[in-house]
């Protein structure tokens, strides 16, 4: 039996929190990076990433801020570019058949992951790859060598495809070869750790799995980060729901009051996953969201604080942090908002769809209804409202967005 010396315990611990470790828990993580120390071997720490959408969010740093703590204990971080599986789309937790991407669509979105992933992990240190390059390459014998590590039933056990099944919804067969291919991707970087959401416990557990296949003496473990929902406390946060994502290409503004409308019962979910507090401060925030004396809007504008800081710098969440207490603790209004000339007789609903307040017609009706529009402070909660207007007046999308209408005569 191997004796665990406490600061491997302790690393492990730290690099534990928040997630799930399997197989063997905080222990056999703490034995990996003892071993990888005393023997100067880093952990191969990966990371696949299919870029099927052009920007991230905040809940896909959640996964990547665990690997800049890997970073910083020396460890050598294997970013997968996704070639051929985005090729292929990733169907965890979808009802159909995800659409394919192009090759272009997948180099030209990968750039953009890169440059918004540096604001948190060093990209320059990481070793990037991408699995078109042997995935691609593979023979019919290879792949059925690779097909004939799984069985059928095996594959069906996933929630996604047996559901699917049992709803008579279609399954093409190359879905099948999604996890078969990232699990494969496993053995070609020799992973010591494989991070990735919950979601994607079955393709995770099935990369250790294909690495003993092939015959690796250790396979890899496995970090599961908890999925984080979007802002309005009940959707995972995903950019399928924009009004309640938060992106990392938000402007300091929106990012501080975005986080300042989470629900309370996120505030510690997302201190935990988004910010470095200690696990002492933790403990102390978790007293204080227990305690009816505190209010929790103030715990929630020391979070908006410490990531907008995180991602906009001192200066910038400062900024944001003020302008936030003018507009929305103050009823007061912005003092860059822009001038926008229109005419009267406008449709608001048209306004609010031409000046990009809302995302859509029916999100611009949702939020008329729902008072969430003003004018010179008045609400306006019909749909068909028309601008009428003698010089100027502001107009108040939401909490954050204004602008200040000017007649063109």
């Amino acid at each position: 039996m191997v004796e665990i010396r406490e600061e491997f315990i302790e690393q492990a611990k730290k690099l534990s929190r928040g997630a799930e470790v399997l197989p063997g828990g905080i222990e056999e993580l703490a034995v990996k990076l003892q071993h990888a120390k005393d023997t100067n071997t880093p952990l191969r720490v990966k990371l696949g990433m299919d870029p099927t959408r052009p920007d991230l969010h905040l809940g896909h740093t959640v996964v990547m801020r665990k690997l800049r703590e890997f970073q910083k204990l020396g460890h050598q971080v294997v970013l997968i570019v996704g070639g051929a599986t985005a090729m292929v789309g990733d169907p965890s937790g979808k009802s159909e058949t995800r659409p394919s991407l192009t090759k272009e669509q997948v180099e030209e979105n990968a750039k953009s992951y890169f440059e918004q992933m540096s604001k948190v992990v060093d990209v320059e240190k990481a070793e990037v790859v991408n699995n078109a390059d042997w995935l691609h390459k593979m023979s019919f014998t290879d792949l059925l060598k690779l097909a004939a590590q799984m069985t059928v039933a095996q594959m069906m056990t996933r929630d996604d495809f047996a559901k699917r099944y049992a709803e008579g919804r279609p399954i093409s067969v190359h879905e099948f070869f999604y996890p078969l291919m990232q699990a494969y991707d496993s053995v070609v970087i020799d992973a010591d750790i494989e991070l990735g959401g919950t979601d994607q416990r079955f393709n995770t557990l099935l990369g250790r799995q294909i690495q003993e296949a092939y015959g690796k003496k250790y396979p890899q473990m496995v970090i599961l980060l908890p999925l984080i929902e979007g802002t309005d406390g009940l959707v995972k946060m995903s950019k399928t729901y924009p009004e309640h994502c938060i992106s990392l290409t938000d402007s300091a503004k929106d990012m501080f009051g975005k986080l300042m409308s989470i629900p309370d019962t996120l505030i510690l979910k997302y201190f935990t996953l988004l910010t470095d507090v200690s696990d002492s401060e933790l403990k102390d925030i978790e007293t204080k969201l227990k305690d009816q004396s505190v209010n929790p809007r103030d715990l929630k504008m020391q979070l908006a604080h410490l990531i907008t800081e995180e991602y906009h710098g001192k200066e910038g969440a400062d900024k944001a942090q003020q302008e936030f207490i003018n507009v929305v603790s103050n009823k007061g209004i912005p003092e860059d908002i822009p001038e926008v000339k229109t005419e009267n007789g406008k449709l608001l609903l048209d306004l609010l769809c031409e000046l990009n307040f809302v995302p859509s017609r029916s999100e611009g009706k949702r939020l008329i209804l729902g008072g969430g529009v003003k004018i010179d402070g008045e609400k306006i909660t019909d749909i068909t409202y028309t601008l009428n207007f003698e010089n100027s007046v502001i107009l108040q999308a939401g909490k954050r967005k204004f602008a200040k209408l000017v007649r063109n005569v």
